[in-house]
Protein backbone atom coordinates (compact mmCIF):
# COMPACT_ATOMS: atom_id res chain seq x y z
CA UNK A 1 0.00 0.00 0.00
CA UNK A 2 2.72 2.50 0.93
CA UNK A 3 4.66 2.06 -2.31
CA UNK A 4 1.51 2.51 -4.36
CA UNK A 5 0.74 5.77 -2.53
CA UNK A 6 4.27 7.07 -3.00
CA UNK A 7 4.40 6.01 -6.65
CA UNK A 8 1.16 7.86 -7.31
CA UNK A 9 2.58 11.01 -5.72
CA UNK A 10 5.75 10.65 -7.81
CA UNK A 11 3.62 10.27 -10.95
CA UNK A 12 1.68 13.44 -10.12
CA UNK A 13 4.87 15.37 -9.34
CA UNK A 14 6.57 14.29 -12.58
CA UNK A 15 3.60 14.66 -14.93
CA UNK A 16 2.09 17.82 -13.46
CA UNK A 17 5.05 19.79 -12.10
CA UNK A 18 3.29 23.17 -12.11
CA UNK A 19 0.26 21.82 -10.27
CA UNK A 20 2.60 20.07 -7.82
CA UNK A 21 4.52 23.31 -7.16
CA UNK A 22 1.28 25.22 -6.65
CA UNK A 23 -0.05 22.58 -4.27
CA UNK A 24 3.17 22.56 -2.25
CA UNK A 25 3.22 26.37 -2.09
CA UNK A 26 -0.41 26.42 -0.97
CA UNK A 27 0.36 23.97 1.83
CA UNK A 28 3.39 25.97 2.98
CA UNK A 29 1.35 29.18 2.98
CA UNK A 30 -0.97 27.65 5.59
CA UNK A 31 1.72 25.93 7.65
CA UNK A 32 3.42 26.93 10.88
CA UNK A 33 4.68 30.24 9.45
CA UNK A 34 1.07 31.33 8.86
CA UNK A 35 0.03 31.20 12.51
CA UNK A 36 0.80 30.19 16.07
CA UNK A 37 0.76 26.38 15.62
CA UNK A 38 4.12 24.62 15.45
CA UNK A 39 5.07 21.83 13.01
CA UNK A 40 4.04 19.02 15.34
CA UNK A 41 0.67 20.54 16.18
CA UNK A 42 -0.08 21.21 12.50
CA UNK A 43 0.88 17.62 11.65
CA UNK A 44 -1.38 16.18 14.36
CA UNK A 45 -4.31 18.37 13.31
CA UNK A 46 -3.95 17.23 9.68
CA UNK A 47 -3.62 13.62 10.82
CA UNK A 48 -6.85 13.91 12.81
CA UNK A 49 -8.66 15.47 9.87
CA UNK A 50 -7.51 12.68 7.55
CA UNK A 51 -8.58 10.05 10.08
CA UNK A 52 -11.97 11.65 10.63
CA UNK A 53 -12.57 12.19 6.91
CA UNK A 54 -11.94 8.53 6.08
CA UNK A 55 -9.13 9.44 3.69
CA UNK A 56 -7.07 6.35 4.38
CA UNK A 57 -4.22 7.14 1.96
CA UNK A 58 -4.04 10.68 3.33
CA UNK A 59 -3.99 9.26 6.85
CA UNK A 60 -1.01 7.08 5.94
CA UNK A 61 0.76 10.13 4.48
CA UNK A 62 -0.02 12.28 7.50
CA UNK A 63 1.18 9.60 9.89
CA UNK A 64 4.48 9.60 8.02
CA UNK A 65 4.65 13.40 8.01
CA UNK A 66 3.84 13.62 11.72
CA UNK A 67 6.63 11.22 12.58
CA UNK A 68 9.01 13.12 10.29
CA UNK A 69 8.44 16.38 12.19
CA UNK A 70 9.10 14.74 15.53
CA UNK A 71 5.73 13.49 16.75
CA UNK A 72 5.99 10.38 18.86
CA UNK A 73 3.99 7.24 18.26
CA UNK A 74 2.05 7.97 21.42
CA UNK A 75 1.13 11.43 20.10
CA UNK A 76 -0.02 9.97 16.78
CA UNK A 77 -2.14 7.38 18.52
CA UNK A 78 -3.62 9.94 20.91
CA UNK A 79 -4.56 12.19 17.99
CA UNK A 80 -6.35 9.27 16.35
CA UNK A 81 -8.20 8.45 19.57
CA UNK A 82 -9.50 12.03 19.66
CA UNK A 83 -11.60 11.35 16.56
CA UNK A 84 -13.86 8.86 18.37
CA UNK A 85 -16.20 11.34 19.99
CA UNK A 86 -16.57 13.50 16.89
CA UNK A 87 -16.64 11.01 14.01
CA UNK A 88 -17.65 7.85 15.82
CA UNK A 89 -16.04 4.82 17.35
CA UNK A 90 -15.97 2.68 14.17
CA UNK A 91 -14.13 5.39 12.21
CA UNK A 92 -11.61 5.84 15.02
CA UNK A 93 -11.06 2.08 15.13
CA UNK A 94 -10.43 2.00 11.37
CA UNK A 95 -7.88 4.81 11.73
CA UNK A 96 -6.30 3.03 14.69
CA UNK A 97 -5.92 -0.10 12.54
CA UNK A 98 -4.14 1.93 9.84
CA UNK A 99 -1.83 3.44 12.47
CA UNK A 100 -1.00 -0.03 13.80
CA UNK A 101 -0.22 -1.23 10.25
CA UNK A 102 2.07 1.74 9.66
CA UNK A 103 3.70 1.30 13.07
CA UNK A 104 4.55 -2.32 12.27
CA UNK A 105 6.44 -1.11 9.18
CA UNK A 106 8.53 1.15 11.40
CA UNK A 107 9.52 -1.52 13.93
Amino acid sequence: MMESRKENWKYFRQNYPEAHKAYEAFGRSLGPEAGPLDDKTCALVKLGIAAASQYDLALRSHIEKALNVGCTGDEVEHAILQTATTTGFPRMMAALKIWREEKIKLD
